[in-house]
């Protein structure tokens, strides 16, 4: 079985309980004009961050310290140093102002009062420094060098981690659904659907809703760290062979005004999953969700990734 091939060759250490339950929802589907909705609920095992901090932290000596940055109420930043704590290890963050919202506000209270350190830039402008003075920092904090974690978990050996939940949805469902819609940040995620995708064959279309700056959030950087991703298996000696051709994803905007900025479209989006007691966070989950509300979007079988975890 090639997830079992993957965790034996990359070690990853144990964060979650997978499988990430499939959930059905037919009264919020019909009330989208769908034929089938299923919620793959990342959110309950501690957030997609978490597949890919299983790789990212692996076989770290006792005492590392791990650098990361992203916004105040930034998902990964919070994972990253709750999954380190975990671990026995330590962490220092750089961020950055987002707007504002009470999600926002309780990631970045639960973050500074898991890592180590935060320091927080003025701005965005003002964040390269930010991230100077939390790897120097860092230096203190443990033994050793310093270990890098770049914004979001965008790392192939984090892909790895996105792409074994891609097989896990193979083996939850009889039949591939016409669409898989999920966040697009920093593009980790997506590039871990994709390339499962492709590799179970399926004609499923990957919308990736961006929520971030198209700087992070594009179609090229996501199928490159896809790429990279399949390379990394090979050279761990494991026979996998995935077409270039195979790997595909569809790009949709939703940022609205900036990142973390709530917008209409996704307050709407917000407020109809609440009726069915589905909870989504403003900055990923109402934007991407909005996408199932659009005028001009035809699909019929449809597995929303589910990915922000409350803190």
């Amino acid at each position: 079985m090639l997830a079992t091939k993957i965790r034996a060759a990359f070690a990853p250490c144990s964060l979650g309980t997978w499988p990430a339950p499939l959930e059905a929802h037919p009264a919020l589907a019909r009330a989208l004009g769908l034929q089938a909705l299923w919620l793959k609920r990342e959110d309950l095992t501690g957030g997609n961050k978490v597949r890919g901090l299983e790789f990212l932290l692996a076989s770290a000596p006792p005492r590392s310290v791990f650098v990361t940055i992203g916004a105040t109420g930034s998902s990964h930043c919070l994972a990253t140093a709750r999954s380190a704590k975990a671990q026995g290890y330590r962490t220092a963050v750089a961020t950055f102002p987002q707007p504002e919202t009470d999600v926002s506000r309780a990631v970045a209270a639960s973050t500074a009062a898991t890592a180590n350190l935060v320091v927080t830039a003025s701005s965005i402008l003002t964040l390269p420094w930010a991230v100077l003075r939390a790897w120097r920092v860092a230096h203190h904090l443990g033994g050793g060098t310093p270990r890098w974690i770049p914004g979001g978990g965008a790392d192939p050996r984090a892909v790895v981690g996105q792409f074994l939940a891609a097989l896990e949805l193979g083996a939850q469902l009889d039949t591939p659904p016409d669409t898989i819609v999920v966040p697009l940040g920093t593009g980790g995620t997506a590039a871990g659907i994709a390339l499962g995708v492709a590799w179970l064959g399926w004609s499923t279309e990957v919308v990736g809703v961006r929520v971030a700056s198209w700087f992070v959030a594009n179609r090229w950087r996501t199928l490159r760290l896809a790429r990279k991703t399949a390379a990394l298996i090979r050279r761990a000696g494991i026979d996998f062979s995935v077409p270039r051709s195979a790997m595909r994803v569809r790009v949709v905007d939703a940022m609205g005004k900036g990142y973390g900025h709530p917008t209409r479209e996704g307050e709407r989006a917000r407020a109809l999953a609440a009726e069915y007691a589905v909870r989504l966070d403003p900055t990923y989950g109402a934007k991407s969700f909005g996408f199932l509300q659009r005028a001009d979007v035809n699909v019929q079988r449809v597995v929303f990734w589910h990915t922000f975890a409350w803190p």
